[in-house]
């Protein structure tokens, strides 16, 4: 193994690539292709730790070269215990928004990170409290088609941040991808980590 500013990223997102992108590495992005259907009784600790642990492992099947670090990530919105998903409709985003409105939620996010023979994952929580939001608040930012293709109906990185009264956490854990916790679990593994020494 070589020390490289190249990644193995795991995940298709945009949010996830752009981060470890302005951490100063080359990024090559996989995407995963696992069965994400929650088991019976699995919290969702447990299901977004079981989430970035597979992704990680079916990337490495298919890459199986130990040169790169591969890091993956799931995200949850939990509220009251209960992952909140994707909106399947607008009524359903208003609906998602209506109970988030004045309330303290919870956005797990777990990252694997695998490089040689190490593999390392945890799960980071954040503390999300949103502003009561009026029914026009709503309707507007639902108009804005932001919320549509987000877990939880909103996007912390984008118009939805508004909304957000107070987190405790991470920021760019709430986006996807905890910088502190990647980084840390980078380190353990042994590959190179910014800030970057010159050769």
């Amino acid at each position: 193994m070589t020390a490289t500013h190249e990644i193995l990223l795991a995940s298709a997102s945009p949010r996830r690539r752009d981060i470890l992108h302005n951490l100063g590495y080359t990024v090559h992005t996989v995407s995963a292709d696992i069965d994400e259907t929650p088991r019976t009784n699995e919290t969702p600790h447990d299901y977004v730790l079981r989430l970035a642990t597979e992704k990680n492992r079916a990337v490495r099947a298919k890459h199986f070269s130990d040169d790169l670090p591969i890091v993956s990530a799931d995200t949850s919105v939990v509220q009251h215990g209960k992952i909140l998903g994707k909106p399947e409709s607008k009524i359903h985003a208003a609906q998602m928004l209506t109970a988030l409105s004045g309330c303290t939620h919870q956005v797990l996010t777990a990252v694997c990170v695998s490089f040689g023979e190490h593999e390392y994952a945890l799960v980071q929580q954040n503390d999300v409290q949103f502003k009561i939001l009026s029914l026009e608040e709503i309707s507007a930012y639902i108009a804005t088609g932001e919320p549509m293709d987000k877990a939880g109906a909103y996007g912390i990185q984008g118009i939805g941040g508004v909304f957000v009264a107070h987190l405790s956490g991470s920021f760019t854990g709430v986006m996807g991808l905890p910088v502190f916790e990647t980084v840390t679990l980078l380190r353990r593994c042994g590959a190179n980590v910014p800030p970057f020494q010159a050769a």
